[in-house]
């Protein structure tokens, strides 16, 4: 698909606009101590996030990406894990380079923002605020505003809904798999970030055409086809 200027603008938090990995590397891995388990490199959560705590955990103690099933001590551990991830929540995460000028070229363009993240809503709004960017976005969607979340498209049409336009006139920006089913299942253009945590990036292969750029180029591309409606009388 081409790119054209949307109604609005729907982004994925871990992996597109933030590197939180590693703070759930750090709750992780306490997590694990709690239950006499060995710790895991910052490299291997970066693999296993992107479907919500809860698989991030069942991952952690499977100690591997493909799981069909839970863990055993996958609620107790998910319990723990909250406590430490609201402990560490914005110790050593960061916003990616350009995003906060990203944001507010596209905030310059009066295009309507928002998240939609598997992240818990507990730690969606305090994430975003310590990194000074919670008032860029008109509405939130969690991992746990609804029953279900991504890759079932029903928290982007939310979003959209939210923002009373058109999920099909939206771009969603993201990073994963999960971000790229979401999107094609919602009808919305997914821009992809050449970075992140996308598991297993053989999933875009069958996408050579998809988009791919960072938050202040998607901006920049995004301004130079609004000008021909600004110039217009």
């Amino acid at each position: 698909m081409t790119l054209f200027f949307p109604d609005a603008v729907l982004f994925d938090l871990d992996g597109t606009l933030v590197d939180s990995a590693p703070d759930l590397a750090t709750a992780v891995n306490r997590t694990l101590a709690d239950l006499d388990r060995p710790a895991i490199d910052e490299d291997r959560v970066r693999d296993w996030i992107g479907n919500g705590a809860r698989r991030l955990v069942a991952r952690a103690l499977a100690g591997r990406r493909g799981i069909t099933a839970e863990p055993p001590q996958t609620e107790v551990a998910l319990a723990r894990f909250f406590v430490h991830y609201r402990d560490c929540l914005c110790e050593r995460s960061i916003l990616y380079a350009g995003v906060a000028d990203g944001l507010a070229r596209l905030a310059a363009l009066d295009l309507p923002l928002a998240v939609v993240t598997n992240k818990p809503g507990a730690f969606t709004q305090p994430l975003l605020e310590a990194l000074g960017i919670a008032g860029r976005f008109a509405t939130l969607v969690s991992g746990d505003t609804l029953a279900v979340k991504k890759p079932d498209p029903a928290p982007l049409v939310h979003a959209a809904e939210a923002l009373r336009v058109d999920v099909r006139r939206c771009l969603y920006v993201g990073d994963s798999a999960a971000d790229r089913d979401a999107a094609h299942a919602a009808g919305a253009l997914l821009v992809r970030v050449p970075y992140g945590y996308p598991g297993d990036d053989a999933i875009f292969a069958a996408h050579p055409a998809a988009l791919t750029l960072t938050v202040p180029a998607l901006a920049e591309r995004l301004a130079a086809l609004s000008r021909p409606n600004r110039m217009a009388p």
